[in-house]
């Protein structure tokens, strides 16, 4: 498979002199449900496609339970899950609070080795609007 991209013209505003230039951005090509998902397992396995589903499910809600105790949740070749906030700084210790400088939660991800190994790997890109993949 393939991944598309596009050019995209982008203006640098940390440089003293501002000047447009060009990336190369990923273009995703949709998004995948739990139901497909559930599907192609299925087919591949013994377990009915509602098996897998509920697993994938029941996954959600035990990840959910706990990263909310403050653990890093393992998913072996997909990789870690935790949980990290980002904090409004005060001067003084006595300051920070909770409620008053936690802005928000957000979920970090650190893939596996595996996962890592096949990202280094030379992965196939295809000009969007291009007929050659």
């Amino acid at each position: 498979m393939a991944i598309r991209y596009r050019i995209t013209k982008r203006t640098n505003t940390i440089a003293s002199v501002k000047k447009e230039q060009f990336i190369m951005q990923a273009v995703n090509t949709g998004t995948i449900d739990v139901r497909r998902i559930g599907e192609e397992i299925s087919t591949e396995s013994s377990l009915s496609e509602s098996d897998v589903v509920g697993v994938i499910y029941a996954l959600g809600k035990k990840m959910q339970q706990h990263l909310e105790e403050g653990k890093i949740v393992d998913l072996g070749e997909v990789g870690k899950f935790k949980i990290g906030f980002q904090s409004k700084a005060a001067d003084t210790m006595k300051e920070l609070t909770p409620k008053n400088n936690i802005k928000k939660f957000h979920l970090n991800f650190q893939p596996s080795i595996i996962m890592k190994r096949r990202l280094k790997k030379a992965i196939t890109v295809y000009k969007e609007g291009s007929r050659s993949r």
